[in-house]
């Protein structure tokens, strides 16, 4: 198991992310990525969250599919899918350093939009709209694995209910994050390092799933979420520190 050595911080940093996942129906990528960019290779990080998003994804979904908006879903999956292949692009034409400098500002940005929290009216489910949203996931999620603020900020203007927003989340994530892990596989990016990574993971993914979901019971959503968005503002900035000084 030498091939472990290296890799240590990976498994405590799954946790997490998948905990933060099932806690709040999103998050996960935004926390694992830029500390496995801090670890790991990127096209070695990129992958692996991948899979393990999307596995988490459907063992949520297996429980709250009904309450999915899945018209909604199936529009920005088809948008996602031009997207992801722009993404796959960038990850494997452009150079590392400008990745990870790019990935830094878009938690941070994102970190700071969720503090602020602008108010907005909510708006039909123009076309157009969908397509920007669902075209940028896709290009996030197949370059950084973090298709997730889009969709966020999406649901936010549709002003979707708490009760079906983790679930659609969930019902966008599972077939977004198959599409874009089957992009990483044609892309070579699959390798033994990759899937022993996932397997020694994926016992401790089950358990933060289980764990996050006693927590999205309990714990006060407003709170959990602000010291979140804190974390992904620090770790945003961490990350482009790190990228700007090589």
């Amino acid at each position: 198991m030498d091939w472990l050595i290296p890799f240590w911080p990976v498994l405590p940093i799954i946790f997490i992310s998948a905990f933060i996942r099932s806690a709040l129906g999103f998050g996960d990528a935004l926390v694992a990525m830029p500390l496995l960019a801090m670890t790991i290779s990127m096209t070695v990080a990129t992958p692996l969250v991948a899979i393990i998003a999307s596995t988490s994804a459907m063992l949520i979904l297996l429980k709250d599919w009904q309450k999915a908006d899945w018209r909604s879903a199936g529009r920005l999956i088809f948008a996602a899918f031009f997207g992801t292949i722009a993404g796959l692009y960038s990850l494997k034409h452009f150079p590392e350093i400008y990745m990870k400098f790019v990935l830094g500002v878009v938690i941070a940005v994102y970190g700071i939009y969720n503090l602020i929290r602008p108010t907005f009216q909510p708006i039909s489910g123009k076309p157009q709209l969908t397509m920007f949203f669902g075209f940028l996931s896709g290009l996030l999620g197949g370059a950084y694995n973090t298709n997730g603020p889009p969709i966020v900020i999406y649901g936010r203007l549709r002003g979707w209910q708490p009760e079906h927003f983790r679930a659609t989340l969930q019902g966008y994530f599972l077939p977004a994050g198959m599409m874009i892990t089957l992009g990483h596989g044609l892309s070579g990016l699959w390798t033994e390092t990759v899937f022993m990574l996932y397997l020694t993971c994926l016992p401790l993914v089950a358990l933060a799933i289980w764990i996050g979901g006693v927590v999205n019971r309990r714990l006060p959503y407003g709170k959990f979420d602000r010291y979140l968005n804190i974390a992904l503002v620090i770790m945003g900035v961490l990350l482009i520190y790190k990228a700007w000084t090589g």
